[in-house]
């Protein structure tokens, strides 16, 4: 897909190559597609995978290291070489460039640094329109206790982002037990978690996607490991392989996660750039909604990511008041789903998502309205999205800030 570039990077230096694989594996923009410990092995790298750019670090040997910054320039002219040195050397900077260097940085990397070289690369391939690369927003979604309707929310949510012809989206079922987002999509899948965690080194795009079991409403499912035995195939670094193939591959990635928050869940909490968190009306759901949030806080860039969904709002006349729920977990409502107890259980049994089973209804109408705050850039919409969702069907109902 055009919403990443992908990198091949040589450095026969191993400790700062894994710190460079290191920078560059967290980028959304960027596709790590091969890596090389030889600079005499790297033009057939190169040549074999074709990637958009090939990173050379030059310090073990230099007059080497730029004899292959020429040949790359002459043999893949596609490929823009990014060169880094732990000299500042103006001489070794003009004898880079003219061996066809397109950028040099500075070792130790700084991230700013890289970014902008990466900015300025993306944009002379691609220009300042439409066509720069679209990065890949992540969602993960949870739950403050089992049965608030997680799974039901990830497969609606990703066919709705999915609705959009723009979007390329995927779902990933980490409930590695009991995950059933495949009978929410009536699928049999063909391959699992478990095949593309074991096999994803020698995945690209178009492969991960023959892997991945595509519904009618143009969502991608990844689905958890069929025997309960096959779990411990699948490691915290795996997934975080996993889900960076597919950040490069899909615009839109969904993770519906398990309810034990295991070490592959706060994976994906980490890699997440909203985290849905998933409650109803009741004590023991808003109990656990403060203690995970206070947990969340405690680690390293989640707790800002995190959203409130309130499910199934208008239960029965014994649920706590939103101005109640608000006040005990100390935060807004992100957004408010109603019941819709019929409505979803048909969507479940037949294999249906909402928007094909009942497009018109005040649920499927909420979900649409969430999909698109979501996407937009500012946060702010949310409100405004919210009330226009809502006053189609619910008069009111779905304000974003609750009644």
């Amino acid at each position: 897909m055009s919403n990443v570039l992908r990198l091949a990077i040589v450095d026969p230096n191993d400790s700062s190559r894994e710190s460079l694989k290191a920078m560059l594996l967290g980028m959304d923009m960027i596709w790590l597609e091969a890596e090389c410990s030889r600079y005499e092995f790297f033009a057939d790298v190169v040549a074999q995978t074709n990637p958009d750019i090939g990173l050379v670090s030059v310090d073990r040997d230099r007059d080497k290291a730029l004899e292959l910054v020429a040949r790359l320039a002459e043999s893949s002219p596609d490929c823009s070489v990014l060169v880094v040195s732990s000299s500042n050397d103006g001489q070794l900077i003009l004898q880079a460039m003219r061996a066809g260097a397109k950028e040099f940085l500075t070792q130790p990397v700084r991230i700013e640094d890289l970014l902008g070289a990466l900015g300025r690369i993306s944009e002379r391939r691609f220009g300042r329109g439409d066509k720069k690369p679209r990065g890949s927003q992540v969602i993960a979604v949870c739950g403050a206790i089992g049965g608030v309707g997680t799974t039901s929310i990830a497969v609606n949510l990703g066919c709705a982002l999915a609705r959009d012809a723009k979007n390329s989206v995927a779902l990933v079922d980490l409930d590695l037990c009991l995950g059933d987002a495949d009978v929410f999509l009536d699928t049999i899948p063909d391959y699992t978690l478990v095949d593309v965690a074991q096999n994803v080194t020698r995945l690209d795009f178009t492969l991960l996607k023959r892997s991945l079991t595509k519904h009618s409403s143009g969502l991608f499912l990844l689905p958890r490991p069929v025997q309960l035995a096959d779990i411990a195939l699948v490691t915290p670094e795996d997934l975080q392989r996993v889900i960076g193939l597919m950040k490069a591959t899909f615009t839109h990635l969904v993770l519906d996660l398990s309810k034990s928050y295991s070490p592959i869940d706060l994976v994906a909490l980490e890699m997440a750039h909203h985290v849905l968190l998933v409650t109803q009306l009741d004590l023991p759901c808003l109990r656990n909604v403060v203690r995970l949030l206070m947990s969340f806080a405690e680690m390293k860039g989640i707790g800002d990511k995190v959203k409130i969904v309130v499910n199934r709002v208008g239960l029965d006349h014994g649920q706590i008041t939103l101005k109640k729920a608000r006040d005990t977990i100390g935060r807004d409502i992100f957004w408010q789903l109603p019941n819709d107890y019929r409505t979803m259980i048909e969507v479940r049994n037949n294999g249906v998502p909402l928007i094909e089973h009942a497009p018109k209804a005040a649920i499927t109408q909420a979900i649409l309205g969430m999909a698109e705050a979501l996407t937009r850039d500012d946060q702010s919409g949310a409100s405004e999205a919210q009330g226009r969702a809502g006053r189609s069907r619910l008069f009111g109902f779905f304000t974003s800030k609750g009644k």
